[in-house]
């Protein structure tokens, strides 16, 4: 289907007592769309994040509008491009603090809470009620000299957060996961914990069929250069197979130990009553290579690095329901004016993104004004990426993508692309010289200029 239809989902009727919702956003880091057990991913095991969407709705088509830590977390906060809010890397937004997610809920008696990675400039403590940033390393020494993993530290951090709150505000709660987020100056990139060592100890994981060396010469000439950061890190993890298995076992540790502390934030929920008058979002930052096109980590516009995954937990969405997947094209943007919609509470203009509760909750709408909303729901959408020290290392790039097929544009080399996603979901084959696409390329080198001035436009 399209846009997913808001028939499929029934509303449960209105919050509880007519509180306010209460809101948790698990954000891991580097996971892509099928970092999941339930969606189709042969070996890692995700349980208790299968469970979550088992019991709400995953969205299979949800996409970063730029895959690069800092960038897309400003976007999340903000509900804006990175053409509207400033972050180009890892500096902190231009966005008034008032106009965010947090600043929002905040404002209006929520007791907010901010845990883990930040990545965008000088974290702001002060805006929170409880607000704790670290990340960039996988252990860390605790206050009474015992190591502690990153992810054992968000997990604490979130369960004091859940037991020290007022029990008479609802809250917002961040818990920003650095798993599975590769240790870069650490020669082990990915480090779990001790208890992990026997997960996929006796697997073999498999290759990704575009890993071939063929694959990594179909792309642009730059992007295989030995000074491109994808082919750096693509040494540092995956030139060899020992190394291959090394580090995809370690990161899927990391994320199964991820999958496990979401799993413990779920229970706290459940033991304080609070399950059926909370929303919880589980999603991440950018998507990740494991190897496919000769390429490591993220930034460029591929669909392994700008697909991700994305599980909405509301309970008004009727038993009989949950458990649906939803395949319209959602973005990191519209995250927070769904939350800040769920909760009843206004959206800032200047926010781009566009809230999407409509397509899993029906009975606040009239069925005309839904089929207008999926008429409108977007079909393609624009994706930026700044460049990062030099062109050398990390390029610009910029994208029209829809489910179909996708334009991109490297600004500093002059060179485009063109993928058939309907016919070459894998994109091995670049179309842009292909007679038969002229008239296509054409309409979305159109788009593209079209899209880049909406997302700069206040």
């Amino acid at each position: 289907m399209g846009v997913c239809a808001a028939s499929l989902f029934l509303i449960n009727g209105l919050w509880a007592d007519n509180r306010q919702p209460n809101i948790v956003i698990l954000y891991a880091d580097d996971w892509r769309h099928d970092t999941l057990g339930i969606a189709g991913n042969p070996v890692v095991q995700t349980p208790r994040l299968d469970e979550l969407a088992q019991n709400g709705v995953r969205f299979t088509h949800h996409y970063v509008t730029t895959s690069i830590c800092g960038v897309s977390r400003a976007s999340l906060l903000t509900g804006q491009w990175m053409s509207r809010h400033g972050n180009r890397g890892f500096a902190a937004f231009q966005t008034p603090w008032s106009q965010t997610y947090p600043g929002i809920f905040r404002e209006h008696g929520y007791h907010t809470g901010y845990i883990g990675k930040w990545h965008c400039g000088p974290f702001p403590q002060e805006q929170f009620d409880v607000g704790i940033s670290y990340g960039g390393q996988h252990w860390y020494q605790d206050s009474d000299g015992q190591r502690v993993h990153v992810t054992q530290r968000n997990e604490r951090d979130a369960l004091t957060f859940l037991r020290n709150r007022p029990a008479d505000k609802p809250f917002c709660l961040t818990v920003a996961f650095f798993a599975a987020h590769a240790e870069d100056g650490n020669p082990q990139q990915y480090l779990p914990q001790a208890d992990s060592a026997e997960l996929y100890k006796d697997i073999d994981i498999p290759i990704p069929l575009t890993a071939d060396d063929r694959y990594l010469q179909r792309l642009p000439a730059f992007l295989s250069a030995p000074q491109n950061e994808g082919r750096i890190r693509w040494h540092w993890r995956f030139d060899t197979a020992e190394k291959y298995q090394t580090s995809m076992k370690n990161y899927f540790r990391l994320v199964t130990e991820v999958d496990a502390t979401c799993g413990r934030i779920v229970d706290e929920l459940h033991s304080q009553n609070l399950w059926e008058n909370t929303i919880v979002i589980f999603t991440t930052d950018n998507g990740y290579f494991h190897g496919e096109h000769g390429l490591a980590d993220k930034w460029y516009p591929y669909q392994e690095s700008i697909r991700v995954p994305l599980i909405v937990h509301d309970p008004r969405i009727v038993q009989v329901h949950r458990g649906k997947l939803c395949d319209a094209l959602t973005l990191n943007v519209d995250i927070a004016p769904t939350l800040l919609s769920s909760a009843g509470l206004p959206i800032p203009e200047s926010i781009q993104g566009q809230d999407f509760s409509w397509m899993y909750l029906n009975g606040q709408s009239s069925l005309q004004e839904t089929e207008a909303k999926q008429l409108k729901w977007r079909t393609e959408f624009f994706y930026e990426h700044p460049t990062i020290t030099n062109r050398e290392r990390i390029p610009s790039s910029l994208a029209v993508v829809s489910k179909s097929n996708k334009f991109i544009h490297w600004p500093e080399f002059d060179t485009e692309q063109l993928f058939d996603l309907a016919n070459d979901p894998q994109e091995t084959e670049d179309r842009v010289t292909n007679p038969a696409y002229a008239e296509m390329l054409q309409s979305m080198r159109e788009r593209l200029n079209v899209l880049q001035r909406l997302a700069k436009s206040p």
